[in-house]
């Protein structure tokens, strides 16, 4: 009892010694996005301006990374011979991609914040891939996520590995290889209380899970009624209590804690990739499949039961504050800073809107012609909002009900995954390479 007080305190300890702003634990930081306003926080760079470092990161990988204190987290899968990176723009021009057939090697990498020197690395997996992706994605491309004790790193179709922040293997569980669209899969694990959550929804036997977080032990796990989709599952916590979202092309639905059903929507596109956020005691979902002539925004209300869907002609009902049926998105997650909803086109367009009543504050503005498409997810701090483009050209906009563009940030190479914000210090993942982006003064 006595060893056992003591490994707690230890815990507390260390995680009380990192700060909420050294943290950003999982896909897009568990806060929509928006960092902690930071005077020290860059807004122009370059390849050379403002680079603390930059260092390769081997094979290929579009998982965001993740940052606990001084360590970075990011995953990676490596094959034989020289790194292929896909055309830019929608699809690639390639379509899915063919059975491979070399043997790859699923990575798991931590590197260290102040130097960019990585402190271990761990292969969790080698052998030919079973599942066949997009041309455009990786076998990499679920972000892993980590509570302080642990870093927790799902492959999908592959298993879950989960270490502890020294590298040391805690527990795994493998998994089948089941059949998803062309695109491969996508959607990163959750975590609440002492449980990981990972929605699977594949086109032969959808289902969410939870795991007990230190085990690995199969709390209990519902069946979906869903086809292959890549929206991560969020954790909606509000006065009325905790839910697990989950969205999809046929419904959202709302779990509670033991996985027992609360509600349901329906009204999505037929592919879904998006991942909800929280503000102003409203849960936004965004839905927004280009070949859809619905795509759909709902903003909604706690404390929902049973089916919520829209009836024809409504726009609201009593748990639906507003909803908008050209406003979602195909890859972008929303935006909500401050009182406003932003919406990040994937072809390159900036809309804004009231969060609390969708009311429109401007139309949609042209950030760039020039860029092939956004597919990383918007970031706010400092009363700005950025959008990383797949040139790698993250842009620079004013915040609030006035739309404009203050300034570029070019690295030159392609980008897909939606960068970290901890502390002073932005890190932005390419095709390639890991920066550490920070102002440098006195240089």
């Amino acid at each position: 009892m006595r060893r056992m007080w003591i490994a707690c305190c230890l815990a507390v300890v260390a995680l009380a010694g990192v700060s909420a702003s050294d943290r950003w634990p999982q896909f897009r930081g568990g806060t929509g996005g928006v960092a902690a306003d930071n005077p020290a926080l860059p807004d122009v760079w370059s390849q050379t301006e403002n680079v603390v470092w930059s260092v390769e990161v081997p094979g290929t990988g579009w998982s965001s990374p993740i940052v606990w204190g001084d360590t970075i987290f990011v995953t990676s899968v490596i094959k034989p011979g020289p790194r292929e990176t896909p055309d830019r723009g929608f699809y690639g021009g390639t379509g899915a991609g063919s059975a491979e057939t070399e043997v790859h090697r699923w990575m798991v990498y931590a590197f260290d914040l102040q130097t960019g020197r990585v402190r271990w690395e761990r292969e969790v997996q080698r052998g030919v891939p079973r599942a066949i992706k997009h041309a455009k994605n990786t076998h990499a491309s679920e972000t892993p996520i980590t509570d302080g004790e642990r870093v927790y790193a799902y492959f999908g179709g592959v298993g879950l590995f989960v270490f502890d922040l020294s590298g040391k293997p805690v527990w795994s569980a493998g998994m089948d290889a089941l059949t998803m669209r062309q695109w491969g899969t996508g959607a990163s694990p959750a975590l609440h209380g002492d449980r990981l959550l990972v929605v699977n929804d594949n086109d032969d036997r959808s289902s969410i899970t939870a795991y007990d977080k230190r085990t690995g032990r199969v709390a209990w796990r519902v069946p979906r009624d869903e086809g292959s989709n890549w929206s991560t599952p969020f954790i909606w916590e509000h006065q009325s209590g905790t839910e697990i979202v989950t969205t999809g092309s046929r419904k959202v639905r709302s779990y509670d804690l033991s996985g027992t059903q609360k509600w349901e929507l329906s009204g999505m596109t037929s592919l879904h990739v998006p991942t909800p956020v929280a503000a102003h005691g409203l849960l936004f979902i965004s839905s927004g499949f280009l070949a859809d002539a619905r795509r759909p925004v709902y903003a909604i209300r706690p404390g929902a039961t049973g089916d919520i869907s829209l009836k024809e002609g409504e726009t609201s009902n009593r748990f639906i504050a507003w909803s908008n049926p050209r406003l979602g998105t195909y890859d972008t997650s929303p935006l909500v800073y401050g009182d406003y909803y932003y919406t990040l086109m994937d072809r390159g367009f900036l809309l804004c809107h009231d969060a609390r009543t969708g009311k429109e504050i401007y139309p949609r503005q042209r950030i760039t012609a020039e860029a092939s498409g956004f597919t990383a997810s918007p970031w706010a701090y400092n009363g700005k909002i950025f959008a990383l483009s797949e040139d790698g050209d993250t842009f620079v906009m004013q915040a609030g009900p006035e739309f404009k563009v203050l300034g570029k940030n070019p690295l030159g190479e392609m980008a897909l995954a939606t960068p970290a914000v901890a502390g002073d210090t932005l890190i932005i993942r390419t095709a390639s390479k890991l920066y550490r982006i920070g102002k440098r003064t006195g240089r």
